[in-house]
């Protein structure tokens, strides 16, 4: 663990070690104390620290929630173009390289657009089961864990949303990025959780 994160910081990434998804929450929290506006990536990791809960409890900041219950579709995109350009970004990571390395897929393509670029600042919460060797080794876990599992889960909100369109694991890997370095140093911060969180 400590290779990866003196990598990640050499690659420009601030990081935060934690014990668990209970101090990940605590830590997240300190991120939105002067902030305006929120967006939001999928990720279970988000949902299952508590963090999307508290987050839709709060009334300091608006949060462009494209996961709330009852909207239309159409209102899920506009939320989701709103989040590019939030004070602040709040995801996890397919996976994270043992070079300090960021590997991710996606859908739509918005999460993967506003960790390179957008929102002011980006905060991942990331568990250890998402650390791997390589880029490849990246790409093969989302094949084989990542993908599959995101399958069951947007094809269930596409049935509540009544969208015709259903994923497989070929068409919701539309978007992949590589982020080796960022020049913006520390407007990502990964909080890397010392458990397995998320898929």
């Amino acid at each position: 663990m400590e290779e990866i994160i003196k990598n990640l910081r050499a690659n420009g990434f601030e990081v935060i070690p934690v014990k668990d998804g209970e101090e990940a929450l605590k830590t997240a929290k300190k991120y939105f104390a002067h902030v305006r506006s929120v967006g939001l990536g999928g990720s279970v990791t988000v949902q299952e620290i508590g963090l999307l809960s508290w987050l839709r409890k709060q009334g300091s900041f608006q949060l462009f929630d494209q996961y709330e219950e009852g909207i239309t579709m159409e209102e899920n995109v506009e939320r989701r173009r709103k989040g590019l350009l939030a004070d602040i970004f709040v995801s996890s990571s397919n996976a994270v390289t043992r070079s300090g390395y960021l590997v991710n897929v996606d859908g739509a393509g918005n999460r993967v657009a506003a960790q390179a670029f957008g929102p002011k600042k980006v905060l991942l919460i990331v568990g250890k089961n998402k650390i791997v060797d390589d880029v490849e080794a990246g790409f093969r876990r989302i094949e084989k864990i990542v993908a599959p599992k995101n399958v069951e889960r947007v094809n269930k909100k596409t049935f509540t949303l009544k969208k015709t369109q259903k994923y497989t694991v070929q068409n919701i890997q539309s978007v992949f990025v590589v982020i080796k370095k960022t020049d913006d140093k520390n407007r990502t911060t990964i909080i890397l959780v010392d458990e397995e969180l998320g898929f």
